[in-house]
């Protein structure tokens, strides 16, 4: 038995008929373009993972910055 009950001798039926159907052409271009969206979309991924990153380096190091300064209060001499 092969996956969920699937023969093998079933998936090479079901793989023959998509060979005739599809031809070995289509089918490769068919896998480059589904391998270049699944490229494309980890790219993405990788990106907004480190953008988001940035900006909780970024966020730390504001929160962590302290001012040090006195507070004083400023008189006007009235004339």
């Amino acid at each position: 038995m092969g996956f969920s009950g699937i023969s093998p001798w079933s998936l090479l039926l079901i793989l023959v008929i998509v060979l005739l159907l599809f031809g070995t052409k289509r089918l490769r271009n068919v896998g480059g373009d589904l391998g270049g969206a699944i490229k494309n979309f980890k790219k993405s991924m990788s990106e907004t993972e480190k953008k988001e990153a940035e900006k909780k380096q970024v966020a730390q190091k504001e929160a962590g910055q302290v001012i040090d300064s006195e507070a004083t209060t400023k008189t006007q001499d009235k004339v």
